[in-house]
């Protein structure tokens, strides 16, 4: 009788642990689907040559699956930026502190403004990128889903969005070329 109750508990221990194998195998290919797919990781960075684009226009690079906005200023528009009283700002910063990385080999290039093209109240992409679009009040992008208005160093002036437009983290390779990085992995 003993003999028969421990080969009985061997088996189905040995069932229950193959079993448990069969299951880890059969479910490892949907847990490895939710790992970042490769060209989701390649995203992380992005080079962008800026050398086609002139003077007053903007452009917009996808990093991180989210719209970038560079935006080549002209001096009226950087002067323009850096005349606005910061303590009136509802997100209190400096143009200098929103194109600090915009330099190479140390010298300023500022007329480069880099920033998500993510709206901060809800997410929307704003207009603004092409001449035809609203610039809003403030000359440079314009929300029109719940109206916020951004200045031309992408910080709110006018409408509900909490923050200013988001500068991810770049540096200069050229004076006309720039990587943008995934500051997670930097």
């Amino acid at each position: 009788g003993d003999t028969i109750g421990t080969r009985r508990d061997f088996i189905i221990l040995a069932g229950a642990a193959m079993g448990t194998v069969g299951t880890a195998i059969a479910a490892w290919p949907f847990i490895h689907t939710m790992n970042p797919a490769a060209d989701t990781l390649a995203l992380a960075t992005v080079e962008v040559d800026l050398a086609p684009v002139k003077e007053g226009q903007s452009i917009t690079v996808t990093w991180r699956g989210q719209p970038v906005f560079i935006r080549h200023r002209t001096p009226a528009e950087i002067e323009e930026a850096r005349k606005v009283d910061i303590a009136a700002l509802r997100d209190k910063q400096s143009d200098d502190d929103r194109v600090r990385d915009s330099t190479f080999n140390g010298n300023a290039m500022p007329q480069w403004l880099i920033a998500l093209g993510v709206c901060t109240h809800l997410g929307c992409v704003p207009k603004g990128q092409k001449p035809t679009e609203p610039h809003g009040e403030f000359g440079g992008w314009f929300c029109p889903c719940h109206g916020s208005h951004y200045d031309t160093s992408g910080r709110i002036r006018k409408g509900p969005a909490p923050k200013n437009l988001e500068v991810p983290v770049y540096a200069f390779l050229t004076e006309s070329r720039i990587k943008i990085i995934d500051k997670r992995k930097a």
